[in-house]
């Protein structure tokens, strides 16, 4: 398996993330934590307000279903033990419910099940509602799925604050609502691009300098680039090779925005 790009840090490798991740599986790679934000498949097929350049939402939810818990199947072979996926998902006006029943289908179906719930604040909400009887939007969701059987042991990095009597650890309060904002700028390419604030939020509660990193829905590269900025290892997948492209050239030059 060649990477279409390669740092001190990190691998990226463009194709089907199912393909690609098979393929790490047979090659005996290993991960620590999965850090990524799929297709929501909340948008009609034929929509323009929001998409990428190649992939299009517009699966059944059964299909996006047998989709994701393949995909979550791959995690399980490739997490190494007290490993977690921080997996971001949000439903909207054409499917509402698309992201409960995915995640349900996640808990029955696989190895995994959910230790937190985050809610992501965005700076703001877009598009405007025109809806008489439905709330803006301005937040989504960050469910932290970890194996069933390492529910009381999968890591994080909260700190100790002190030690009771009896010798139980009392930690530090790390909150399930974070505030950050949208993303790193749309581009033709990618209409829905990541937040760096929210990635460094995540990574900080999340990731040790010794883990390995996968966002296997990279796109223009925010996971990655957070990581490699961070001197953590990583590996990323992307179906588009234009916005592998993307990636490369923003790791390269190591900034926040690359238009091209």
């Amino acid at each position: 398996m060649q990477a279409y790009f390669k740092t001190n840090f990190g691998e990226l490798y463009n194709g089907d993330c199912i393909e690609i991740m098979d393929q790490m599986i047979a090659e005996g790679k290993h991960i620590h934590k999965v850090i990524t934000s799929p297709p929501y498949n909340i948008i009609r097929p034929n929509s323009t307000d929001r998409g990428y350049d190649l992939y299009k939402d517009g699966m059944t939810n059964e299909e996006y279903i047998d989709w994701t818990v393949r995909i979550f199947n791959d995690y399980d072979k490739l997490l190494q033990e007290n490993g977690c996926v921080i997996y971001n998902m949000s439903y909207g006006a054409e499917n509402t419910v698309g992201m409960n029943l995915t995640v349900a289908e996640i808990i029955k179906q696989t190895n995994f099940t959910i230790a937190d719930i985050i809610v992501w604040k965005k700076g703001t909400a877009t598009p405007n509602n025109v809806s008489h009887n439905r709330l803006t939007r301005i937040c989504e969701f960050i469910y932290i799925f970890c194996r069933k059987d390492e529910l009381m042991t999968f890591k994080t990095n909260k700190k100790v604050l002190s030690k009771r009597d009896t010798g139980q650890a009392v930690y530090e309060n790390k909150y399930n609502f974070i505030k950050a904002k949208n993303n790193d700028y749309s581009t033709d390419l990618n209409k829905a691009t990541y937040s760096s604030e929210l990635i460094q939020q995540l990574l900080d509660l999340y990731v040790s300098k010794n883990d390995i990193v996968l966002d296997n829905f990279n796109g223009t590269g925010t996971t990655t680039y957070n990581c490699e900025k961070n001197n953590i290892k990583w590996y990323g997948i992307e179906l588009s090779e234009k916005q592998c492209q993307h990636t490369k050239k923003r790791i390269t030059k190591g900034v926040q925005e690359c238009l091209f």
